[in-house]
């Protein structure tokens, strides 16, 4: 007996220290060992532009810098009404991969692409006159686009909502006016919710009209934002990227090109047209535009007219092989292919994607035609650009007086002429230039009459 009584003793003991222990644990560590008072870190980015490569680079970087700072939280303030498909779906692919919640406070849209984002994330959020829904795939003219990419659209719908314990049915008839879900939605009409039917069908954990409002309501308190601040490579890209800056690069390039094909060996116009590309493709590739292939055929392009000019004599093959590779880069770099595959490609954007490029081809070739001439005879572009140092010793001569006594006279190719180079008539070299085409050195010329100061030939007729 009293074995049994000093075992229940020991036993009282034992349960009352413990819990004295779990006491004195709870004071301390209230919360699975956590200070009650640390400092819940929240990182905040906002969604509203259109979903495009830009906003995919933002949600990449944002994502990225939570993880490193080991923020408790991520939210996203959501403003869009959709955008692009295969930038939708790399963010979320990011949201879903990472291991810090998700919270999407939408203050007042969240259609197509930015539907789909939503539903991606942990917990979603809305103020009261929001709608979230309409994921039709559609072109540049809103019409819908054929099944192959709303099957697509669907697909990604229904696995998102399907990872979050959202109904797949409901997402794919946001997509789909062909899906009827019971009570909810008919068929003929894409599904588009208010934020209080969103709420009823659990697409939305609560109607607030802050992202403070919706971490109190999670019971989320001393919170701390951390705000996206976009940085100086951000706003540098996003100068480059407006579509009159990118203009403005693609006549100096083109500009650039015509202008050494006038006067080869100058190098300026060439060393203008190279700056002018790298600024042009850094940012469409920094936004996932513009990818390695495309960049690669640019050069390609670049060798090709370089070959053209200083190697093989007349623009033939290499010279239209070249142009039509440069033209293309710049074609495929400002549409979202993925290699070769343009099935995310709206109808109609790589025509107007030919159509721009081509535009600005004209708007730089016609006007220097007419003006190349004289900019390259004039002293400002005279000082940009190195001469060649031609000794009187050598046979040389830079009397322009003589220009008048050389019409007529004949002679010889000192060296190519493509279309500038040097002649050599009565024994005398001179600077010269073609007057059409290129000349082969020791072909025989005349000089011709001409009104500039140049000394202009041809060949003689045979």
């Amino acid at each position: 007996m009293n074995s049994i009584v000093n075992n229940l003793i020991n036993t009282y003991k034992f349960l009352k220290y413990s819990l004295l222990i779990l006491l004195l644990i709870n004071i301390s560590y209230p919360v699975l060992g956590q200070n009650q008072d640390s400092t819940v870190l929240i990182y905040n980015f906002k969604m509203d532009k259109e979903i495009a490569p830009p906003m995919w680079r933002i949600t990449d970087l944002a994502i990225d810098e939570a993880e490193k700072m080991k923020a408790d939280f991520i939210c996203i303030e959501m403003n869009t009404y959709g955008g692009m498909l295969d930038a939708a779906d790399s963010i979320r692919t990011k949201i879903l991969n990472t291991d810090i919640p998700v919270y999407v406070f939408i203050n007042n849209n969240a259609a197509s692409a930015g539907a789909l984002i939503s539903i991606a994330c942990d917990k979603i959020y809305m103020t009261s006159g929001a709608n979230i829904g309409a994921a039709t795939v559609v072109d540049q003219n809103a019409e819908a686009l054929p099944d192959k990419y709303q099957s697509y659209m669907r697909s990604m719908m229904r696995a998102t909502a399907e990872a979050n314990d959202r109904d797949p049915q409901i997402a794919e008839a946001m997509v789909d006016p062909d899906v009827e879900v019971k009570g909810i939605s008919k068929a003929g009409k894409v599904l588009t919710f208010t934020a209080s039917e969103a709420v009823e069908h659990n697409y939305c954990d609560g109607i607030v009209s802050s992202k403070e409002e919706m971490f109190a309501s999670e019971n989320i308190n001393n919170i701390q934002f951390v705000e996206y601040a976009e940085g100086t490579i951000d706003k540098i890209i996003g100068f480059l990227i407006n579509p009159m800056v990118s203009g403005i690069l693609m006549l100096v390039i083109i500009g650039g090109l015509y202008f050494e094909l006038q006067s080869p060996g100058v190098g300026f116009p060439i060393l203008a047209s190279v700056t002018a590309a790298v600024l042009y493709f850094a940012p469409l590739y920094l936004e996932g535009l513009a990818e390695n292939w495309e960049i690669l055929l640019f050069v390609v392009g670049l060798v090709l007219i370089a070959l053209e000019v200083f190697v093989i004599p007349g623009f033939g093959v290499a010279g239209v092989s070249g142009i039509i590779c440069i033209v293309t880069a710049f074609t495929l770099s400002l549409v979202n292919n993925i290699g070769f595959d343009f099935t995310f490609v709206p109808p109609g954007k790589l025509n107007t994607s030919l159509f721009t490029v081509a535009i600005a081809m004209i708007l730089s070739i016609v006007p220097l035609f007419f003006i190349g001439k004289r900019l390259l005879e004039s002293k400002l572009f005279s000082k940009l650009i190195l001469a060649d140092t031609m000794e009187s010793s050598e046979g040389f001569t830079a009397d322009h007086k003589e220009h008048d006594l050389l019409i007529g006279k004949t002679g010889i190719a000192y060296t190519d002429l493509r279309p500038a180079g040097k002649i050599k008539v009565d024994e005398q070299i001179y600077q010269a230039k073609a007057a059409h085409g290129y000349i082969e050195k020791d072909q025989e010329i005349t000089v011709i009459p001409d009104e500039s100061i140049d000394i202009v030939v041809k060949t003689l007729s045979k």
